[in-house]
């Protein structure tokens, strides 16, 4: 394998730029040429496809976003967009790619390997965390202390008024980043989709903490819960329990921010990995890590199998409450 290329797809993630910039420095040190697509599985179709070189991924490491940026492409789902995305590799020689992103990411990939035999490796990029066969993927860690931050600032507010709050917190499949930061911040409770939410239950253990004198409580809520999100529940609290409730949602600030340490070494861990990955012949594959162990999985297994909410956790969130 002579050249390489590395794209970002899907929503963006903290920590996206270092993955980025091992990439690019790991396939250089590896002798190959590295080249950065723009506007993930678009960009590809649009021949937005530049070499790059050690310099350009220099001052990154600690930026948020993507540099190479990042795109849902409706177009990459038909055939003859793939079709022409792989015209566009093969035009340069380009036998290797890296996705970094999500789920739809990797399904996108697993068809242009499939169909045009392009040799793929996908490196898990998402602040959900949903992605099966790597303890974290990359974001999720700076995405729980935003959120963190944010929700400790609430918790001031909420005291000082004598108040409920419900602060919704990204993960319309997954709860992972609502479990974290509920237990972190100390919540009267964390409602997330993969536990069932029992609203009369919810009203009774808010109603018993005003009786005995707690005047404020916060509930975290991801908001891909089964009783809606976080404005439908605080209506259906005042409308079939008469308690009334204050509604934040963070949204696409938990998106954003500098990453912290974690995810810049995850990242770089996975983006050098991905590039081993290529050299060996395994694509096509997904990195990760699993008990402080680099792992190669098959990229149908990111989606297929799912990944579960530590049982410990969820066990936290009721006991502690």
């Amino acid at each position: 394998m002579k050249s390489i290329a590395v794209l970002t797809s899907g929503g963006d993630s903290p920590g996206m730029n270092a993955a980025i910039r091992a990439a690019v420095r790991g396939g250089l040190h590896r002798g190959l040429s590295v080249y950065g697509v723009h506007r993930g599985y678009d960009g590809l179709i649009d021949d937005r496809i530049r070499p790059m070189a050690a310099d350009d991924v220099s001052n990154i490491i600690q930026r948020g976003g993507t540099i190479l940026h990042a795109a849902r492409s409706p177009r990459f789902r038909e055939e003859e967009g793939r079709k022409k995305a792989a015209e566009n590799l093969l035009s340069r020689d380009i036998e290797g790619l890296i996705a970094i992103g999500g789920d739809g990411t990797f399904r996108g990939a697993a068809e242009l390997s499939r169909e045009h035999n392009v040799q793929v490796v996908g490196v898990p990029a998402t602040i959900d965390n949903d992605i099966w066969g790597t303890d974290f993927t990359i974001g999720y860690d700076t995405a729980v202390n935003t959120a963190l931050e944010a929700i400790d600032k609430v918790r001031d507010t909420a005291a000082a008024h004598d108040r409920l709050f419900l602060v919704e917190v990204m993960g319309r499949d997954a709860g992972f980043i609502a479990m974290e930061v509920g237990i972190g911040c100390g919540a009267e409770d964390v409602l997330v989709p993969e536990t069932t939410t029992d609203l009369e239950a919810l009203s009774q253990m808010l109603r018993k903490r005003r009786e005995a004198g707690r005047t404020s409580s916060l509930v975290v809520v991801a908001e891909g819960d089964e009783e809606g999100n976080a404005y439908q529940i605080a209506g259906k609290l005042e409308d079939r329990f008469g308690i009334q409730s204050h509604v934040t949602v963070l949204g696409h600030v938990q998106r954003g921010g500098s990453p912290t340490a974690s995810d810049r070494v995850l990242a770089s861990k996975l983006g050098w990995a991905a590039v081993n990955a290529l050299i060996d012949g395994a694509a096509p594959c997904m990195v990760g890590e699993e008990d402080h162990e680099i792992v190669r999985h098959p990229l149908a297994d990111s989606w297929t199998r799912k990944k579960e909410i530590d049982p410990i956790l969820t066990k936290l969130a009721r006991v502690l409450t």
